[in-house]
């Protein structure tokens, strides 16, 4: 349920090794980056179903355009069985869909996308309000993550954690489209972590994406799709900080809307147990995976995966492979 953008420069920590506040880059600027909320503003009124549809477009035209796309594209979807031409162009459609739609998400008011969203799954959500000891939302870089939190922020208050951008140009339309009524964005820095932990401690709820690549210091090497990946450990120091309930949440992209899935997360939220749980929720929906993500990358600092981490075979097949050719729902 956190917002997604680009991983900031490497910042120093501190003796308790969470990360120090960056200083504000030119992004801060407020006069910035206007023309595209703007421009943000005109396409949210347009039907959600054109926007996506004009998004799909885009993916094609990226995916015919740029090669190296394409390449990220193919070795991502091999990793997880799931290699051939056809699923990396519905890769690229479906990440330009969820392009087009985020105009929309970011720019309507929230009680709309409210009422666009069907969850079946509420009693997941109650069970962990009635524990009273806080929500730790968790949501891949699946279907409408974006949508996630700002349906529950209709609910109740919930603090997510951003990266802000690298390009100063996009500084103003994320600091316009991560707040709203009821969602507060923090940073990925230490302000951040300790504002997620006063709302926790005071039984309200975060959002994190876990499949987001941390900083140094901030992770560990851990096995995703066959192929060692740094993952997050803030998951789990949260939850052994506060005791609070963990729920996985998946807003899939559906006609008119999304439908949100959200499975209680008993285990401890390691780095293991987290990427074994994004591949399960990933096959169920190939298709809506952001697989352009660099999710392998080595963050500036960190040192490689050791020998024992580094598996024999350079791809994944999962037992039962899912196609792409045919969304859920």
């Amino acid at each position: 349920m956190p917002a997604e953008s680009t991983s900031p420069p490497p910042v120093s920590k501190p003796a308790d090794g969470w990360p120090v506040d960056p200083p504000p880059g030119p992004g801060a600027s407020t006069g910035q980056g206007q023309w595209l909320i703007g421009l943000a503003t005109w396409v949210a009124r347009l039907p959600l179903g054109l926007a996506r549809a004009l998004g799909a477009i885009a993916g094609v035209v990226a995916w015919v355009g740029s090669p190296g796309y394409r390449r990220k594209l193919r070795e991502n979807l091999r990793r997880a069985g799931l290699a051939g031409i056809r699923a990396s162009v519905r890769a690229a459609i479906e990440a330009g869909r969820m392009a087009g739609e985020l105009p929309y998400i970011c720019c309507v008011r929230p009680e709309a996308i409210a009422q666009r969203v069907v969850c079946d799954d509420l009693a997941v959500l109650e069970e962990a309000e009635r524990r009273g000891q806080g929500i730790v939302f968790l949501t891949p870089h699946l279907g409408a993550f974006e949508a996630t939190a700002r349906w529950y922020a209709q609910r109740a208050p919930i603090t997510v954690m951003f990266r802000p951008p690298r390009k100063a140009l996009l500084g103003a339309l994320v600091a316009h489209a991560r707040g709203g009524p009821g969602l507060r964005p923090v940073p990925a820095a230490l302000s951040g972590v300790r504002a997620m932990l006063r709302a926790l401690r005071a039984g309200a709820a975060v959002g994190l994406l876990p499949d987001q690549v941390p900083g140094a210091g901030e992770g560990r090497w851990a096995m995703f799709f066959g192929a060692p990946a740094y993952t997050m450990t803030l998951p789990m120091r949260l939850v052994q900080s506060t005791r609070a309930s963990v729920v996985i949440a998946v807003g899939e992209r559906v006609s008119g809307g999304w439908r949100l899935r959200l499975e209680r997360f008993d285990d401890e939220p390691s780095p293991e147990a987290l990427n074994a749980r994004m591949e399960r929720l990933i096959l169920a929906s190939p298709h809506q995976y952001l697989w352009g993500y660099n999710r392998y990358k080595r963050p500036h600092g960190v040192v490689g995966p050791s020998a024992d981490e580094r598996p024999a075979a350079a791809s994944h097949s999962p037992s039962s492979p899912t196609q792409m050719g045919t969304p859920r729902g």
